[in-house]
């Protein structure tokens, strides 16, 4: 897939450009990774009421999947556009190898990144983010039938989100991994529609990489994980 550093961009005319770019007959793969100016997004399904408290931060209403979350400055946004049928993949296993380039991203700048079964996107243990002992809360086989455990986001901070669109094959929006950018915001809203949930950064953490570091190794993680 073509590879495009947008830069800074406009949240609501980058999501119109995916919009016409994946439903447009013939749609090459692109991967798109830029940063936006402060906004809330809500996904398709989300509920306004984990908007708590926006202020002067635009709230647009997205087509993507899952609650609401925040984007800003410091963060690194990455949008793969591309054909799920033609690269071979489900849904669960394309969720999957996305947590999985930023497991790898982190990797590289000594954090270990985990999931927390019931709650897409990656989580980091907050009294030991380098530490690689499991946690008790990660996904795990369930006996047939089972129902899904809660989330329990017991001694973790959540560092990069998944929200997706997929019609028929095609798929995009994507990931965000929170590098050096201001936390406040998250909490104007319920982060994912988790009151309570604590959302972190790279730079939080005690590791300094620029947003164009992160998005490069990000970039490369995503190509080789999603690699037809």
């Amino acid at each position: 897939m073509q590879v495009h550093f947008l830069g800074t961009v406009d949240y609501a005319e980058t999501l119109a450009k995916m919009q016409a770019f994946s439903r447009a007959a013939q749609a090459a793969e692109e991967l798109w990774l830029c940063e936006h100016a402060p906004v809330f997004t809500l996904g398709a399904a989300g509920r306004r009421e984990h908007v708590l408290a926006p202020g002067e931060i635009p709230l647009v209403a997205t087509d993507r999947g899952g609650q609401v979350t925040y984007h800003g400055p410091g963060q690194v946004v990455a949008y793969p556009l591309i054909d799920l049928r033609a690269r071979g993949f489900f849904v669960k296993e394309y969720v999957f190898r996305l947590e999985e380039a930023i497991i790898r991203t982190l990797a590289d700048v000594g954090i270990t990144g985990h999931r927390v079964a019931g709650a897409p996107g990656v989580y980091v243990r907050l009294a030991d983010p380098a530490g690689h002992a499991l946690l008790p809360q990660r996904p795990q086989r369930q006996a047939p039938g089972a129902l899904p455990p809660a989330p329990d986001f017991s001694g973790v901070g959540k560092i990069a989100s998944i929200g997706l669109k997929v019609s028929g094959a095609r798929a995009w929006h994507g990931l965000a991994l929170n590098v050096a950018m201001d936390l406040a915001p998250f909490a104007r809203i319920n982060p994912c529609g988790y009151a309570g949930l604590q959302v972190v950064d790279v730079a939080s953490l005690g590791v300094c990489i620029s947003c164009d570091a992160a998005a490069q190794l990000l970039a490369g993680h995503i190509q080789r994980l999603l690699a037809r």
